[in-house]
């Protein structure tokens, strides 16, 4: 409101000046006399002042005027002007529309539209660092994967679209099974740009498959200083690649270092079951038994696993039946109530003739967990007792279609493995693989028999005559 006021009250002022002013102007002397050939004028003092002000705007108009056709001559010259910016603004709202279009085509499945966008927007933008990766990504949809690799070659020219080109290279070689090229490529990326989380990831699975431990744990370590993998998740990896390196060094001849890696790896994961059992082979190879012993009975209360229980047994290999079971001890009072637990102790009492503590230790397993396993020791161990050959007969038969109970399974294809491996064999994950019950539809193989302990020895062929 007052502000309103105060505009108004300086117009009523600006009026009044002028008025006075030219009040003033009129009462003055008789003005201005301009004498132009034979032609005189006298024009009043408001009157020159109008002229005087009608000439300024005529200059003005001339000088305008001027400027135009000097630009306009700029222009047919092809310098830049403001005829030109204007042009090129209007190029450039047309190239952007026609880009934007070509990435809706795009993620809309329409590839020879998204094709003919990128073109478009090519000739309005002359920008080939924006238009190329749109016309890569659509020829590879319309199947012209040659065009494709043209395209990111030409990508491979400009700095800040290298990294973009290697990594459509690297995606071709892939999806095509070239693996030495890809690697070399993923290689060249993670250079361009070490703290790509993708590159990091594709350049690590390529160096696992390709057994290149050292430089995958180059790269794991990339991608911890990055933040692009947990710190957990790190350890246990790196310790994937450390038993690795160290199962290498071993057929190598490189014992005392590979024992060494062994132990680091178990440091860093001690409940890594391959991990754990080389540590204790190293730390026994040493003299150092004590720290064997802790090692072993550290995973088997993370992860009872016959592997470990198969290391422990190695530690004193030359023992009687009842020592080892006495021995053992120390192993199966861990985790007592695990079925991995209990089915170690009653092989361990088949092996020293102990059936009855045999028989206690499987409890009802036969009933609660019908694996292969636990019926073969239950026909065993009714077979050390005495028992008929109905009821010998009885267990094995269903050993022989009942599950295998915890395998090395892959979480990504549920594929079992025979034994563990840091890559999948089926479909070459990286650390996919994890000690559990199979899926059902994978759970009974064909060749379960092959599953029978050894403790039952001669005793089976008896009872299937």
């Amino acid at each position: 409101m007052l502000w309103s006021l105060l505009k108004i009250l300086f117009f009523v002022i600006l009026v009044a000046a002028l008025a006075y002013g030219a009040g003033i102007l009129m009462e003055t002397g008789p003005g201005l006399r301009v004498a132009v050939a034979d032609m005189e004028f006298v024009l009043g003092p408001l009157q020159a002042v109008i002229l005087a002000l009608l000439t300024v705007v005529g200059v003005w108009l001339l000088l305008r005027v001027a400027g135009f056709l000097v630009a306009l001559v700029r222009f047919l010259n092809g310098d830049e002007t403001a005829i030109s910016r204007y042009f090129s603004r209007s190029r450039e709202r047309r190239g952007f529309q026609a880009l934007a279009d070509g990435m809706l085509a795009l993620a809309s499945g329409e590839a020879r539209l998204a094709m003919s966008n990128a073109a478009k927007a090519e000739r309005f933008l002359r920008r080939p660092d924006l238009t190329n990766l749109l016309s890569a990504q659509a020829a590879e949809m319309l199947g012209d994967k040659g065009r494709a690799r043209d395209i990111y070659k030409k990508l491979l020219g400009d700095d800040r679209t290298r990294f973009v080109g290697v990594r459509g290279l690297m995606k071709q070689k892939l999806a095509e099974g070239d693996t030495e090229t890809a690697i070399k490529l993923a290689e060249k990326a993670f250079v361009l740009k070490p703290r790509h989380a993708e590159t990091q990831t594709t350049l690590l699975q390529l160096q696992a498959n390709a057994e290149d431990w050292k430089g995958a744990r180059k790269t794991l370590n990339a991608k911890l200083r990055h933040g692009n993998i947990p710190r957990d998740l790190h350890r246990r990896r790196d310790a994937v690649l450390a038993v690795c390196e160290a199962r290498d060094l071993m057929v190598d001849g490189d014992e005392p270092r590979a024992r060494d890696l062994s132990i680091e790896a178990n440091k860093l994961s001690p409940d890594l079951v391959p991990a754990a059992v080389m540590a204790a082979r190293a730390y026994h190879a040493q003299g150092r038994e004590k720290q064997a012993v802790r090692v072993l009975r550290r995973a088997w209360e993370a992860q009872p696993h016959p592997d470990i229980a198969a290391a422990f047994a190695e530690l004193v290999p030359d023992e009687t039946p009842q020592d080892r079971m006495l021995r053992f001890a120390q192993l199966t009072d861990v985790r007592p109530d695990d079925p991995e637990t209990r089915m170690l102790t009653a092989e361990l009492a088949i092996a020293a003739e102990d059936f009855p503590a045999a028989r206690k230790a499987l409890g009802d397993l036969a009933d609660t967990a019908q694996t292969v396993r636990a019926l073969t020791l239950m026909a065993a161990v009714e077979r050390g007792l005495g028992s008929d050959d109905e009821v010998v007969r009885g267990f094995l038969a269903k050993a022989l279609s009942a599950p295998r109970g915890p395998q090395w399974v892959c979480d990504s294809c549920a594929t079992i493995q025979p034994a563990w491996a840091p890559v999948c064999g089926h479909c070459g994950g990286f650390d996919t693989l994890a000690w559990k019950p199979a899926p059902a539809n994978q759970a009974a193989l064909a060749g379960a028999s092959d599953m029978l302990p050894l403790l039952v020895g001669g005793g089976l062929e008896k009872s299937a005559d």
